[in-house]
């Protein structure tokens, strides 16, 4: 395998080499030509440019030495990011001329650099009208380097025409940027200069607003609630400051809200807007929220919808295959699946918390659901969830606190089953919570025991959860 010429390494072997190549080259000439070169001395003048070429190659490997050293080493480590391309530059340019000088002026005492200027001037006038754009491109961007009102990763927009983009650098004509379309767009120094920068800097939190309108009809308190939790766990919305969800304005037809988020990382604030957005969508839905629409006054003839009664015994077959309820009757069953509940988790949200109260327990209808507990303060998962298999049953029937975290991994409905709809299945059949209480002992049992065992552990478990539901609801 061939080394990579362009390699770091490379790159400072051929610097080394290329360094001694000219010291020893200058050194030789020197000890050649020994007094020849004082001045005085016949072609002193003419035998100094070699040494004057030399020196000054010599000169600027010197200073790019320097460059690095200072700039690639000391400046990231001490800001911790890379200096502006332009400064590294002109740094350069500026160290070299006065080097350069030095070893004129050593080497050309008689020369008058003042009168060599002066005779330049005109030139210098004649180049500078040629090059006015150019020059004013340069001083702008020395200009901003000055002020440094952003750095390389900063989003800004430029001007009236909001030129937004991700700063990729900073050039003697332009700043680069990089759209949020991969585009590379290139705004001039002079006229970035004129005109107004906003600066979204990547060390700080931006803040972003996001709009909707619900009916007058639904409640406000409820509104900011169910909202603010819904936005809080989207992904690249800062943890460190709360969302704020408030009352833009009282509109014709709804009532006009804003949503005011800050996010990790601003340059993917497009797709934060957009998941924002959507988990709006899904918390006002299960919420029974409502979109505000224009209104209009119509009359429409309803139809019975055709597909109730299927989606009703898709919902009763689907609590029928559920273990925990095997001891129900079907008319019990079909009790159960009017009073449960349907809800519609987007792909990311957490269904429940650990820690938190619960009184229901949840069965997934379609979808999938992650479990994860809580090791060492980080999120560990445990179990995913299917069609058919549930979750929370200790909540509903013992009212214990929630114990894992449960977020969904695609859009997922679940069924609710709730206190209420049990209580009213065990005031008409007590018998059913010694029922209930033996099949969930068996769920939990060791299964990798003995059968004395397990039938053991399930008596002792199933009397601690038949007095536990008892409690519970309250049953004699």
């Amino acid at each position: 395998m061939t080394a990579d010429r362009s390699s770091p390494k490379h790159r400072i072997v051929l610097f080394i080499f290329a360094t001694v190549a000219v010291a020893l080259a200058l050194y030789f000439y020197i000890s050649l030509m020994g007094q020849r070169l004082e001045p005085g001395r016949p072609h002193s003048n003419l035998l100094n440019i070699p040494v004057l070429t030399l020196a000054a190659l010599l000169g600027y490997l010197g200073v790019r030495a320097l460059n690095a050293a200072l700039f690639d080493l000391a400046f990231r480590l001490r800001r911790g990011y890379e200096a502006p391309t332009l400064v590294r530059n002109i740094f350069t340019l500026v160290a070299f001329t006065i080097l350069f000088v030095i070893v004129f002026k050593y080497l050309y005492a008689d020369v008058n650099l003042g009168a060599l200027f002066t005779t330049s001037a005109i030139f210098g006038v004649i180049i500078g009208l040629a090059l006015q754009d150019t020059l004013g491109n340069f001083f702008a961007g020395i200009s901003l380097h000055a002020d440094r009102p952003f750095q390389v990763g900063d989003v800004i927009v430029v001007g009236q025409q909001k030129l937004t983009g991700v700063v990729v650098g900073i050039t003697w004509r332009a700043i680069k940027l990089r759209n949020f379309q991969n585009h590379i767009l290139l705004v001039s120094n002079s006229v970035a200069a004129r005109e107004s920068i906003e600066v979204c800097s990547r060390n700080e939190l931006n803040a972003r607003y996001v709009f909707f309108g619900t009916l007058y009809t639904d409640s406000p308190a409820k509104t900011i609630h169910v909202v603010r939790e819904a936005v809080r766990d989207a992904d690249n919305v800062s943890e460190r400051i709360t969302p704020i969800v408030r009352i833009r304005n009282l509109g014709d037809f709804s009532i006009e809200w804003e949503i005011k988020y800050w996010l990790d990382d601003y340059a993917k604030y497009n797709d934060t807007d957009a998941l924002v957005r959507q988990r709006v969508w899904y918390a006002l839905r299960r919420s029974g929220l409502t979109f505000a629409f224009p209104t209009r006054t119509i009359h429409v003839e309803r139809k019975a919808p055709l597909r109730a009664a299927t989606a009703a015994e898709g919902i009763t077959d689907r609590l029928a295959a559920v273990d925990i309820f095997a001891p129900l009757s079907p008319e019990e069953i079909q009790q159960l699946a009017t009073a449960a509940v349907g809800h519609v988790f987007a792909p990311g949200e957490t269904l429940i918390r650990a820690g938190d109260k619960g009184s229901s327990m949840f069965v997934v209808h379609n979808g999938r659901v992650q479990v994860q507990i809580t090791e060492n303060g980080r999120q560990r998962p445990v179990a995913v969830l299917s069609e058919g298999d549930f979750f929370g049953e200790m909540g509903l029937f013992t009212g214990e606190p929630r114990t894992a975290n449960v977020i969904a991994l695609d859009e997922t409905e679940v069924l609710e089953i709730g206190h209420e709809a049990m209580r009213r299945l065990f005031e008409t059949n007590p018998s059913l919570a010694e029922s209930i209480s033996w099949t969930i002992a068996e769920r939990r049992a060791d299964l990798a025991a003995s059968s004395r065992e397990v039938s053991q552990a399930s008596i002792e478990e199933s009397a601690g959860l038949l007095a536990s539901i008892k409690r519970f609801f309250g049953l004699r």
